[in-house]
């Protein structure tokens, strides 16, 4: 028999999250209703900080920087704040969650009354793209779910510290012209949109795949000459070439959505003098990974499948390459033409 999803004929039968969920994984077991339950925490989340959002400019304390910085040395926005303490606030009696790990936060916020029966850690990118709040223009959460593995939680999260395989599922919420949750619990990428009247996060497309190829290229080139070669002989390239659009927004969410409907390529490479670049690996770029993967697509550091990096810390960064296969693998070709070149002096001198 073939499995097919709820029926949405009608505007009185819309599919919501939580009913999809339980759908999405053909179970009603134990397991399966607290992930739907996280999943749920998560757009109660989405919809506080849409809320908050659509009235940053009539509301105080919205707007503008705290005066202080995160971990990594950023100046925080008033929404990166309140994005954090949302989640945790959201999860902290919910029993589904022992940690939650944030790029705004130095060490996991662990939970031990949650541990004997949540046996989730929640990372999460609060507010993906907050220098754009200001000027209202797209910002996202990404997310990511692992399950805790042996008996001992460790508080310090050293037990994170693995490849993007051990997700059990990723996301990300846009706050747009619309409000967008898009996951995956690895059977598929399905996207659902915020309905206000409702208060609830309505079914758009199940099973979403991304063009094999496409003509829009994303990134900041203006960085350019802070880039290895490879990058630049790739931006040269698609210069040369009819058909190419640039299509860069500045947070990380809207343009990667961008590409997974489009089709193309979102590229944030290291530099010169910082080859690691700038997004973090365990809030950013993995859980986008694991969901292009599950679209069909690539996520790449340009040298490595991003889904195999073990970070060393927490807070580690890596190069992104993500998008349709074939843009992806484009890039990839002008690394390895880079590395191939650099190794022939040496093989010469052999």
């Amino acid at each position: 028999m073939v499995n097919s999803a709820p029926s949405q004929s009608s505007e009185g039968d819309c599919i919501t999250l939580s009913r999809y969920v339980l759908h999405d994984l053909k179970s009603f077991s134990q397991p399966a209703q607290d992930l739907s339950a996280l999943m749920n925490r998560i757009a109660l989340a989405g919809k506080l900080i849409s809320r908050r959002l659509s009235r940053a400019g009539i509301l105080e304390g919205v707007l503008g920087f705290t005066g202080e910085t995160n971990v990594q040395g950023e100046s925080v926005k008033r929404m990166d704040v309140y994005a954090n303490d949302i989640f945790i606030s959201v999860f902290k009696e919910s029993g589904l969650v022992c940690r939650l790990a944030s790029e705004e936060m130095d060490q996991p916020y662990y939970i031990p009354e949650n541990c004997p029966i949540g046996r989730y850690t929640l990372l999460m990118d609060p507010i993906d793209g907050s220098s754009n709040i200001d000027t209202n223009l797209n910002v996202g959460s990404i997310f990511s779910i692992r399950q805790q593995q042996g008996e001992q939680i460790d508080g310090e999260g050293n037990d994170l510290l693995q490849d993007g395989h051990q997700q059990i599922g990723a996301g990300y919420i846009l706050y747009g012209a619309s409000t967008m949750l898009v996951y995956s619990l690895g059977n598929g990428v399905h996207s659902f949109t915020l309905d206000p009247s409702l208060g609830e996060f309505i079914l758009a497309e199940e099973n979403v795949k991304i063009p094999e190829s496409g003509s829009i290229y994303s990134l900041n080139e203006g960085n350019f000459w802070q880039w290895e070669d490879s990058i630049r002989e790739y931006v040269r390239y698609v210069h040369r070439q009819d058909g190419y659009s640039a299509r860069y927004g500045g947070a990380l969410v809207g343009d990667f959505h961008r590409i997974l409907q489009q089709g193309g390529v979102f590229l944030y490479p290291g530099t010169v003098n910082k080859p690691e670049g700038k997004l973090r690996l365990l809030y950013e770029t993995v859980p986008l990974a694991f969901l292009v993967e599950q679209a069909g697509g690539k996520a790449s550091t340009g040298t490595q499948r991003l889904m195999d990096v073990v970070p060393d810390r927490l807070h580690a960064r890596a190069p992104l390459v993500i998008g349709s296969p074939r843009s992806v693998e484009l890039v990839e070709s002008f690394h390895q033409q880079s590395t191939s070149q650099s190794q022939q002096p040496a093989m010469a001198d052999q």
